[in-house]
């Protein structure tokens, strides 16, 4: 932001102020998603210009609070889009969307800017599907892996276990692949964003993480433009440390709002049920940037806000439409102590064929799914009648069925300070292993609790 500030040229006044947007008066019309500033009191106001109305009037969007700024003040073009100071000494820290500190550190060292509206890499640039990126996370590596590469989606209510979802991942990125993370905290609130960083300092896994944050109370500005500032930093940790780089949002859906926010202050006709009709570029336009070159891989993971528990609102459609696996987090699932509360039948993954995986995986994978699947469809009976009502061999899948259901249960390395238990990260080898001996009947002789909250079933 400071950059922005050198030899500002004045171009135009502000003749109207309509919440967080302003009309500006210029002489000279700057370019879309330029950057504007004005001052009042010594501070700095950031606009950034979304329409020309005609050949003298602009409409911009202010990236602050309104309060103080009027009609007749003085409007300044920095001569760039916004942009943001970049360093490998951004690792560790926690920013707000101009880069500058919000965790009372010096400011990072200003060698060199990046534009958050960077164009992608050239598709020639581009690298493949080149295998899955584990986790350590049992039930995610066997049923909806990761991909390096690739984009997840988190589905999740509150209080099933998402946040700490993301700390295991950013944790096992770190200490599994030596890569690194950056969080964009879009719309979040700030008692979740101090606790959010409180406890990854706890966990040991704030030195390999960047959180960018656009709190909730912020302008639709801000909230509109973090995940890309954040993305710009996820782009250069790519570039300059080529490393795996796993680049979190959380909520891509507060993203699609604020973008409905704005479309709505600059007076554009609503589309489909009161969204922007601008929903899908501007979704693709944040998608798109998430890409691995040569250089190096962006893995990235979005929670997602489903309105109304309704996955055909226009608004998920074109969120899933860029996704490559489906996590869906149960509340029912956490209700029983299954944790983490992955639902296995609904959560999915493009990427789950035998090309991807291999045979062995593929085959082990689908045979779970469909154990637990058969348990499902007989809980009522169950209930009803009880268990000795069913087949011998109904009976022989249900109860390899329920422990399987246990065993994808795992004790998270993240929350050893509070639990009290050793957290494990299981290797997708020996889940593949432990899963097709419960498949074969190898542990039919254990209890249900011999299986629950453990790594491997070599582990003591």
């Amino acid at each position: 932001m400071d950059s922005l500030q050198k030899a500002p040229k004045v171009i135009g006044t502000i003749i109207e102020v309509h919440g967080p947007v302003v009309v500006i008066d210029c002489a000279v019309l700057p370019p879309l998603r330029q950057a504007l500033l004005t001052r009042f009191d010594d501070v700095v106001y950031i606009f950034e210009v979304h329409q020309h109305l005609d050949e003298r009037h602009i409409r911009a969007i202010t990236l602050h609070g309104t309060a103080g700024l009027s009609r007749g003040m003085a409007v300044c073009d920095t001569g760039a889009a916004l942009h943001v100071p970049v360093s490998e000494h951004c690792l560790g820290r926690l920013l707000n969307i101009f880069g500058q500190p919000l965790d009372g550190l010096p400011p990072l060292p200003k060698q060199e800017f990046r534009n958050i509206h960077a164009k992608p890499q050239p598709l020639y640039e581009a690298v493949g599907i080149t295998g899955i990126l584990e986790t350590g996370i049992k039930v995610i590596d066997l049923l909806c892996p990761f991909v390096k590469g690739g984009k997840t989606g988190l589905f999740g209510g509150a209080g099933v276990g998402k946040t700490v979802l993301v700390m295991e991942f950013i944790h096992a990125v770190s200490a599994i692949h030596q890569g690194v993370s950056v969080f964009a905290g879009v719309g979040e609130r700030i008692r979740e964003a101090h606790e959010l960083w409180r406890e990854m300092q706890q966990a040991w896994v704030m030195d390999d993480t960047l959180m960018v944050f656009g709190q909730m109370d912020e302008s639709p500005g801000v909230r509109f433009r973090v995940a890309l500032s954040a993305l710009t930093y996820a782009e250069y940790l790519r570039d300059t440390l080529h490393k795996e780089v796993l680049f979190v949002v959380d909520n891509v859906f507060r993203f699609v709002q604020a973008g409905s926010e704005i479309s709505s202050l600059l007076g554009r006709m609503p589309a489909t049920v009161g969204y922007q009709p601008t929903l899908v570029s501007e979704v693709a336009e944040l998608q798109d940037r998430i890409f691995s070159t040569r250089q190096g891989a962006i893995t990235s993971v979005q929670a997602v806000y489903v309105p109304a528990d309704d996955m055909t609102d226009p608004a998920v459609s074109a969120i899933l439409s860029h996704l490559d696996t489906t996590v869906i987090l149960s509340r029912d699932q956490a209700s029983k102590g299954i944790y983490p509360a992955v639902d296995p039948l609904l959560s999915s993954s493009k990427l789950m064929d035998r090309h991807t995986l291999g045979d062995r995986h593929y085959d082990i994978a689908e045979a779970v799914r469909e154990h637990l699947a058969r348990y499902r469809e007989l809980e009522d009976i169950i209930a009803m009648l009880g268990i000795q009502e069913l087949s011998e061999v109904d009976r022989k899948i249900v109860m390899r069925a329920r422990k399987l259901q246990r065993y994808l249960t795992q004790p998270f390395l993240v929350l050893g300070q509070q639990t009290k238990q050793t957290g494990v990260s299981v290797p997708l080898a020996q889940t593949l292993t432990d899963c097709e001996a419960f498949l074969a009947g190898d542990y039919d002789h254990l209890s249900e609790q011999d299986c629950y909250m453990r790594g491997s079933m070599l582990a003591s």
